[in-house]
């Protein structure tokens, strides 16, 4: 990591600090990722697998999971692996629940009842990770959502391994919220598939799920095309930043930076600290626990792009965890709790000692999909309310367009918009009459 003091750099110096790194190769990912959406769109299943033989090194007949592949993966598990799955889609399921919205209703004038009402979106795109790391969590993160809100056809894609096969836990945490639509595709070329469509992948309409630069770049690129599909969130590379005073524990600090860091080379993680000794501390222990780690290669690669950085106080560690807005962040302070109202932008909030980032990664209940490169400024992670649309309704008596049909006319003048006011005028006339 990359040590420094904050308060000894200049304001460009400070911006180049929480700089993320894929925001670096931007452009030339782009440019990637336009190709590639292009051929998808052009040559289908063709492109898919020509992508898939190209990136992932092997050639598929099908893209499909078969019933008979859903049915072997259960078995290649082992019972101890089966059984957190099937805990931690439950827990996540009772979080979910308790946080679902409502539809309602009210009379906002005599004669006047306004609702919002709530509809799941139909078909809908979820995308797994499976490059070096298979993700079941994050199969049971989007799929129990998808399942609460009632969405009528959900697919998934994920990377077939070097056999062409699907990871065989993702399968299993998949059959387990309901899904039953699965296809070996992965990368940019998964996300053109579900977005435009192919013979084989159905067109979905919201697109769902992390992933690499790459991935986030596709799924950037097919919200904006004018026959793509909406998407959920910028949820790239993944991202931590660690707030620690002099009495956090350097061990666990540690830990909780390289569990980020071991994601993948594109990853950040970030330390600020009040404290010399702790920094000191926490570097040391990175050292000693990398040497364990076996994605120690790809958690240095990340480190390279990854900070340490002293400050002031506490207080200002906020203001600047604030402007990075982390995917994770993690207050490891004492009275944790009391420094939260502080907290200002963030996916996702781990307070105190013993509340780990890997504990929300996969089952303490929290959704593991939250934004990253800043976007937790303005958006939130996951929800069931992520599969939904909420359409509004209204209806109308007489005595109701008599109460506020007036208001309309004279907003509707005002804008110079005549046939609106007309729409209400012949209202009111005829209850008059």
């Amino acid at each position: 990591m990359i040590r420094m003091d904050w308060n000894a750099l200049d304001p460009g110096e400070r911006e180049q600090a929480l700089r993320r790194p894929v925001q670096l190769a931007q452009a030339t990912t782009a440019a990637a990722v336009s190709a590639i959406l292009d051929e998808v769109q052009r040559d289908g299943d063709d492109a898919v697998r020509a992508c898939t033989r190209r990136f992932d090194g092997i050639a598929l007949e099908s893209m499909q999971v078969t019933d008979e592949e859903f049915a072997v993966a259960g078995s290649e598990l082992t019972p101890a692996l089966r059984a957190a799955i099937d805990e931690a889609a439950q827990r996540i399921a009772r979080f979910h629940e308790a946080g679902m919205t409502s539809a309602y209703a009210l009379e906002t004038a005599p004669g006047v009842r306004c609702e919002r009402i709530l509809r799941a979106i139909q078909r809908v795109g979820l995308y797994v990770p499976a490059g070096s790391a298979p993700l079941p969590s994050t199969a049971l993160m989007l799929g129990v959502p998808a399942r609460l809100a009632g969405c009528a056809e959900v697919v998934l894609c994920t990377p077939p391994r070097r056999d062409g096969s699907a990871d065989p836990a993702v399968l299993y945490a998949a059959r387990r919220c309901g899904i039953t639509r699965v296809y070996k595709a992965g990368g940019a070329q998964a996300i053109a598939a579900m977005a435009f469509g192919t013979d084989s992948i159905p067109r979905c309409d919201k697109l769902f799920g992390p992933g690499n630069a790459y991935v986030t770049e596709a799924k950037r690129q097919v919200a904006l095309a004018d026959d793509g599909a909406a998407i959920d969130m910028p949820a790239g590379p993944s991202e931590v930043l660690v707030i620690a005073d002099s009495g956090a524990n350097p061990a666990f600090v540690a830990a909780d930076l390289l569990s980020q860091a071991e994601h993948g080379p594109d990853s950040q993680v970030i330390l600020l600290s009040d404290d010399d000794v702790l920094i000191d501390a926490v570097s040391a222990e990175i050292d000693t626990q990398l040497d364990a780690l076996p994605r120690a290669d790809v958690a240095r690669q990340a480190l390279t792009g990854s900070r340490a950085i002293r400050v002031g106080s506490i207080a200002q560690a906020l203001d600047i965890s604030n402007r990075y807005a982390p995917e994770h962040l993690i207050l490891a302070l004492r009275d944790a709790r009391s420094w939260l109202p502080r907290v200002q932008a963030a996916g996702s909030v781990f307070l105190g000692d013993w509340a780990p980032e890997a504990l929300g990664d996969y089952c303490s209940g929290t959704n593991h999909v939250l934004p990253t490169s800043g976007a937790a400024r303005f958006i939130g992670g996951l929800t069931v309310a992520s599969f939904q649309v909420a359409i509004t309704v209204q209806e109308v008596e007489p005595r109701g367009i008599a109460a506020i049909g007036p208001c309309a006319v004279e907003l509707a003048s005002a804008e110079g918009l005549h046939a609106h006011r007309q729409a209400v005028v012949l209202r009111l006339q005829a209850v008059a009459a």
